[in-house]
């Protein structure tokens, strides 16, 4: 198990260059210069080039890349260029409150979306399950912007259930957190609970179900001793990569509900060519995406015994 480990963290090394290489020379070669898109249209080449020099913008390539590399391996990115701030500080602000906005809708969405595909694989083939077939087809025909503009505008604008914009830290932020939860929930209801009940689905045709069923045991006992816990390797898949972009947050909701989140720090700095803010965040996801994806493999070896990490 260590040993592998190990080596998932080795190969984890050509993935972070190839990320690094990529952001690095997109924005370099692709991107507005920053310089230039924060002093505006209008700004003398001196000041440009003094505002280069000071970010060191006007070193050789070579020597801005290994910077980068050296920020990553410290964990420090330094100053936003717009803002001043020290990234360290942005980020871990940022994420505590984009995992408000997700990790709530996200643990209560994965537990109610397993116990629907339970019931809709426990009456497969009835009205129930043809219903709930519809139900999850219209969800995923929706756009998430029309979820967002639609339930803020009637639950929030007209009903005044809801705040319809704003963010407040601590608990007296609630109310303004509700509404995104329930978006995020409907949203992800649809493609979850179909995706569950086809893997559900797909354990009730394996032999061992036959074999719990010729030993006479009930449906019940079938179900729930037996497919739900061989069903958790795909679902755990599923749901452990989605782990890192909760931190993330959501940019449509962030956006839209003013919330200062990660997500809306990522759009804003892309608008603004906040090019440290972009390559920190996007590094983080890399980093994380590789690390949860080892996680996955881990688990897999705790769930169920047959599988061996070699």
């Amino acid at each position: 198990m260590i040993q592998y480990v190990i080596r998932r963290l080795l190969q984890m090394i050509p993935i972070l260059v190839g990320v690094t290489l990529l952001i690095f020379f997109l924005f370099t070669f692709f991107g507005e210069d920053p310089a230039r898109v924060a002093l505006g249209s209008h700004a003398t080449p001196e000041k440009i080039a003094a505002l280069r020099a000071k970010w060191g913008l006007d070193k050789p390539l070579i020597m801005q890349y290994l910077q980068f590399w050296r920020e990553i391996l410290t964990a420090d990115f330094g100053r936003s260029f717009v803002s001043g701030e020290r990234l360290s500080e942005m980020f871990k602000q940022g994420a505590l409150v984009s995992l408000a906005v997700t990790m709530p809708p996200f643990i209560m969405g994965t537990v109610l979306n397993l116990i629907v595909a339970m019931l809709v694989a426990w009456y497969r083939g009835t009205a129930f399950d043809r219903f709930m077939s519809v139900i999850f087809t219209a969800c995923m025909s929706v756009s998430f912007l029309v979820y967002v503009l639609l339930l803020q505008y009637f639950l929030a604008y007209k009903l005044d259930l809801f705040e319809i914009n704003g963010f407040i830290p601590g608990l007296k932020g609630l109310p303004y957190l509700f509404l995104p939860w329930i978006i995020l929930m409907i949203v992800h209801f649809g493609p979850d609970v179909r995706l569950y009940r086809s893997i559900l689905l797909e354990e009730t045709k394996a032999d061992y179900v036959r074999t719990a069923r010729a030993k006479g045991l009930s449906e019940k006992q079938v179900m729930f001793k037996h497919v739900l816990k061989n069903a958790m390797i795909p679902v755990m898949t599923y749901t452990v990569v989605e782990v890192p972009f909760l931190v993330m947050g959501s940019f449509v909701l962030e956006k839209y509900f003013s919330i200062p989140g990660l997500g809306d720090l990522l759009v804003s700095s892309v608008n603004t060519g906040d090019f440290p803010v972009i390559k920190g965040v996007t590094i983080m996801i890399a980093v994380a995406y590789s690390l949860f994806n080892l996680l996955t493999d881990v688990l897999y070896a705790l769930v169920d015994p047959r599988v061996k990490l070699s």
